[in-house]
């Protein structure tokens, strides 16, 4: 059927196929130009996607992926130069493990925990590694070596150096109490410096009853969780518990203390002076040897010996390891212990000369800036500047010593009679002279004067009619007192709860000129925006001092130059380094068994400057400080001596100074002193009158900025005396009409909130018109307020006694309980 179907379709009549005609609608093709379709690009890229066709959505979230890991690639970085640093403790290929014993209890054996610690069963021991009483102990089994010191407990200096070089601090605690009072007090410095890693090991346990054992653990533990949280406490009584003493140093996880980590330091194995020319008390050489720890030692950097001084090194030697782990460096001794290489009986031949000093590349000991006096001098004016002259000389006025141009503006022109003529004189020593007089008062004086002959003429009328018990516990309790120290003691207290209680006020002389005795100082409209330039009337100290431009900068530069530096001694090096220009008295004290520790110090750190040091008053010393007393620091590793200043710790350009160091907030404190880069723990003693040291302040080092700017402020008084609405008169602030006129320009506030100004003077006796915003109370005060800057004094001394066994002082004073009358 279809076949027929075809048959007939193609004998009849062809279809014709449709064809549009003329008028049929043709549509334009999309001009989409020189560029591809979608589909093209496609089909080009096969899947690939270009980066430019990335949204700003997608490209955040790639850059946020490429912080994190590179967050990730500095944290895994950190953490493998950790590991690597502790493995490299202890083994061939760094320093040995440094432990220092320290007993804070007067009643615990440490000489029992030594022999402990160096028997046979526990490794090797080496004797006299380090000079004293310190051993030294190799573990073959955990491939580590240690060595182990004994300082002083009595000498706090010689532990507190101890402290800032050892890797672990071993405690030695009592079984019952802990740690006495003594003991307590090495915490608080120790903490305040910077604690290493520690272990907290406890003698005596073995021989309590078993029932009595664990419940002396828990009361222990619970005397030790206040300072050490995390702190486990071991047993040191038998051998394998000193192994396992041994096993716990040297698997625990060492603590970064910031202020040796970026400097390289070393602790004395091996001492031997030479002298110079001068003869054996003069100068010399000090041959040191030690192992090389921190960062990498430079021949041309100098090196700090801490309590002595800044010194230059001449060359680098390197002996034998007096410590190795391979036993073919090693020569036995009798009993089978080892016989240690002194450093000084090694021969010519075994010492090799690492490296000499470059003169071009060392650094200099200049710690002053030089002064010229011609600094000052000037080139012939031109025509300008004299016609300027001219101009200003018409406008003379006769001000006091000191005052710049912005300050005159606001002094209150006088007639030529009325003024007094006064000297002027560019001398320190009257500049002093003005200092201590604003600081002294007279009445104050009178009043101590009095109090002490009131104190002599009772004890001798009590010693006429009272027949005191010579045994009785009170007249021995008397007897230990020093009456002429118990009153000064007490006029002290007085003047800081007058401070207290009147901050900043000081009573106006009668017989000295209130505009002379406060020639310095000036008025400011606000203490907060009041611009102050800190340029203007530097003292003469600041011409010896160095300052940066950007001290924050300059550290970051120098730290990254420091960790870049690969050249010098490395770190686990046994180096011995030869000192120039040393005094003997560093050796006789190195003799006496007191630890040698050397810094090797960053650029600049040589060179003096003002520094700001942040600190708080601590809490177990309750005694006045006054600012300007002399006062012992431990800034890092230096020690000196200063009398600084104190000032409020704010966001401001000027900075409130503080006549005492208060104990209910944090304070700067600002002396002269060797520039020393941040972070770095600071300490603050004072000496008594018997030696002795009492920690008064603990905190860090803020910076070094000659430029901040620190103000003494200083309050007049006045009384209202007739008080008509707005307007008052106020007396007792003044004692005669020239002082009025010459604060006039001065603003004045009062105790209730009022402000106002002097409007004219009343009389000749300093009687003066005011006017205020409100209407003066009765019982209100009238307050003038000045202003002087105050510079530190320059008592830098970097050689500090040798302090006394420390003793608590049973002996305190409640200043709430102090009658002011």
């Amino acid at each position: 059927a279809l076949s027929t179907a075809l048959k007939m379709a193609a004998g009849g009549e062809q279809q014709q196929a449709h064809r549009a005609g003329v008028y049929k609608q043709k549509n334009k093709q999309h001009k989409h130009g020189k560029h591809r379709t979608k589909g093209e690009l496609e089909r080009d890229n096969k899947g690939r996607v270009e980066v430019k066709a990335l949204s700003k959505k997608q490209r955040k979230e790639l850059r946020r992926l490429d912080r994190r890991h590179k967050a990730s690639q500095l944290r895994q970085n950190k953490k493998d130069s950790v590991l690597s640093e502790k493995r490299k403790l202890g083994s061939k290929d760094g320093p040995p493990h440094l432990v220092a014993i320290i007993p804070l209890h007067a009643g615990i054996d440490a000489q029992g925990a030594m022999k402990l610690l160096q028997s046979d069963e526990t490794g090797v021991v080496c004797e006299g590694v380090a000079g004293g009483t310190s051993f030294g102990v190799l573990l073959p089994r955990f491939k580590q070596r240690f060595i182990f010191l004994r300082p002083d407990p009595a000498d706090l200096h010689a532990l507190l150096d101890i402290a800032k070089v050892v890797d672990t601090l071993l405690f030695l605690l009592d079984p019952v109490e802990g740690w006495d009072s003594y003991g307590e007090y090495c915490l608080s410095c120790l903490f305040a410096q910077g604690l290493p890693s520690y272990a907290l090991v406890c003698q005596g346990l073995l021989e309590m009853p078993p029932k009595r054992r664990t419940e002396a653990r828990r009361a222990l533990g619970r005397v030790t969780e206040p300072r050490f949280p995390e702190g486990r406490v071991f047993g040191l009584d038998s051998a394998p518990e000193a192994m396992l003493l041994l096993r716990h140093l040297g698997a625990q996880k060492q603590r970064r203390l910031a202020f040796r980590s970026r400097r390289p330091y070393l602790l004395a194995q091996h001492a031997q002076f030479q002298p110079g020319p001068g003869g054996p008390g003069g100068l010399g050489t000090l041959k040191v040897s030690g192992y090389v720890r921190g960062r990498p030692l430079s021949v041309n950097r100098l090196v700090h010996i801490s309590g002595i001084g800044d010194f230059q090194l001449s060359q680098i030697d390197a002996p034998p390891d007096p410590l190795p782990f391979t036993p073919r460096e090693r020569r036995p001794g009798k009993g089978g212990d080892v016989e240690m290489q002194d450093g000084g009986a090694v021969g010519e031949e075994d010492v090799k000369v690492l490296m000499r000093v470059d003169p071009g590349r060392q650094e200099s000991l200049q710690a002053e800036a030089e002064l010229d006096p011609m600094d000052g001098e000037q080139t012939w004016p031109t025509e300008s500047e004299l016609q300027e002259a001219e101009e200003r000389q018409k406008r003379v006025r006769k001000v006091p010593k000191g005052t710049s141009d912005y300050q005159a503006s606001w002094i209150l022109e006088v007639n030529e009679g009325e003024e007094e003529e006064q000297e002027s004189s560019d001398e320190e020593e009257e500049d002093e002279d003005m200092e201590e007089l604003e600081e002294e008062i007279d009445d104050e004086d009178a009043d101590s004067q009095d109090w002490e002959r009131s104190l002599e003429e009772g004890s001798n009328s009590e010693t006429e009619t009272v027949d005191l018990d010579r045994d009785g516990p009170e007249q021995r309790y008397d007897d230990k007192m020093d009456q002429q120290e118990e009153s000064e003691a007490l006029r002290r207290y007085r003047e800081a709860r007058a401070d207290q209680m009147f901050p900043d006020e000081v009573d106006t002389p009668l017989d000295i000129p209130a505009r002379t005795r406060f020639q310095r100082y000036r008025g400011l409209k606000s203490f907060r925006s009041s611009p102050w330039d800190a340029l203007e009337n530097l003292p003469a100290d600041y011409a010896r001092i160095f300052q940066f431009q950007d001290f924050e900068r300059t550290r970051r530069r120098v730290f990254a130059q420091v960790a870049e530096e690969e050249e010098g001694a490395m770190v686990g090096w046994y180096v011995t380094l030869h000192v120039q220009d040393v005094p003997a008295s560093v050796m006789d004290s190195y003799q006496s068994g007191r630890p040698l520790v050397l810094v090797s110090l960053l650029p600049h750190e040589q060179k003096m400057s003002v520094l700001h040091m942040l600190v708080r008053r601590h809490p177990g010393n309750c005694q006045p400080i006054k600012s300007k007393e002399e006062l012992v620091f431990q800034c890092g590793f230096r020690r000196f001596r200063a009398s600084p200043i104190f000032s409020q710790h704010t966001s401001g350009d000027k900075h409130k100074l503080e006549r005492f160091l208060k104990a209910d907030a944090p304070m700067v404190v600002s002396v002269y002193a060797p520039i020393t880069f941040p972070t770095a723990g600071v300490l603050v003693f004072k000496q008594r009158e018997n030696g002795m040291q009492d920690l008064i302040a603990t905190g860090s080092l803020l910076k070094a900025d000659p430029q901040r700017v620190m103000v003494k402020r200083t309050v007049l008084s006045g009384h209202p005396l007739k008080i008509l609405r707005r307007t008052a008169v106020v007396r007792y602030m003044f004692f005669n009409r020239e002082d009025v006129l010459w604060f006039k320009p001065v603003e004045l506030r009062t105790k209730w909130g009022r402000r106002g100004h002097i409007k004219e003077a009343l009389g000749t006796h300093g009687h003066m018109k005011c006017v205020f915003d409100k209407q003066l109370p009765s019982q209100d005060t009238v307050l003038m307020t000045l202003y002087k800057r105050i510079f530190p004094r320059w008592t830098y001394d970097p050689h500090v006694p040798q302090p006394l066994p420390w003793v608590k002082d049973e002996v305190t004073i409640d200043t709430e309980d102090i009658d002011m009358e």
